[in-house]
């Protein structure tokens, strides 16, 4: 996602775990401020969930179409989850700067400008898993999956290592979309 003013062209990276809110703050955001932002559409491996599209939600792809990409080094980061592959592509990041609409690899990526991050928190790891039941797109073993992904991501968001700029805890949606907002587009806003 990149802001299409000129003067801050710098994509942003908001990150989290499944079920901490990131879809609901972009529709959000993407709806207050129509033709302002771009949404690069990154790469799975896993099937799409009842409603999701291929090429808006995800490129979904097959686990040899994604390790071919990785080989060819067409993605910026990529990482597995659980069983399966996620990652972003170059073209996907192309793709918004061309339209104007200018985690570790990508901070250190040598072809873009460093991007800001933000990492969206769920308010417990509890919370969290009562969001994820409630979607009721999961199987348990995913869902137990997610959760110990969750807490990996919880835990590097929180480290001296961690890229994040700011984190936000989701536990009032109105209040977590200003500090999103905030972040994003400036307190003036």
């Amino acid at each position: 996602m990149a802001p299409t003013t000129p003067a801050n062209t710098r994509p942003i990276v908001i990150s989290g775990p499944s079920g901490s809110g990131k879809s609901t703050m972009l529709n959000r955001l993407f709806k207050e401020y129509p033709g302002k932002f771009g949404f690069s559409v990154s790469h799975t491996t896993r099937s799409p969930r009842a409603g999701e599209e291929n090429g808006r939600e995800y490129h979904f792809v097959t686990k040899e179409e994604f390790l071919d990409l990785v080989e060819k080094k067409g993605f910026v980061e990529h990482a597995k989850f659980g069983s399966n592959y996620y990652g972003t592509s170059i073209k996907a990041i192309e793709d918004i700067i061309e339209k104007g609409q200018g985690v570790k690899q990508v901070a250190n990526h040598p072809t873009f400008p460093r991007p800001r991050f933000l990492f969206l928190s769920p308010p417990s790891k509890e919370i969290l898993e009562q969001r994820l039941r409630g979607r009721g797109t999961d199987k348990e073993e995913a869902i137990l999956e997610r959760l110990k992904q969750a807490e990996a991501e919880m835990d590097f968001a929180k480290s001296p290592d961690s890229p994040h700029e700011k984190i936000i805890v989701n536990d009032d949606l109105d209040k977590a979309y200003k500090e999103v907002k905030e972040f994003i587009v400036g307190a003036d806003s």
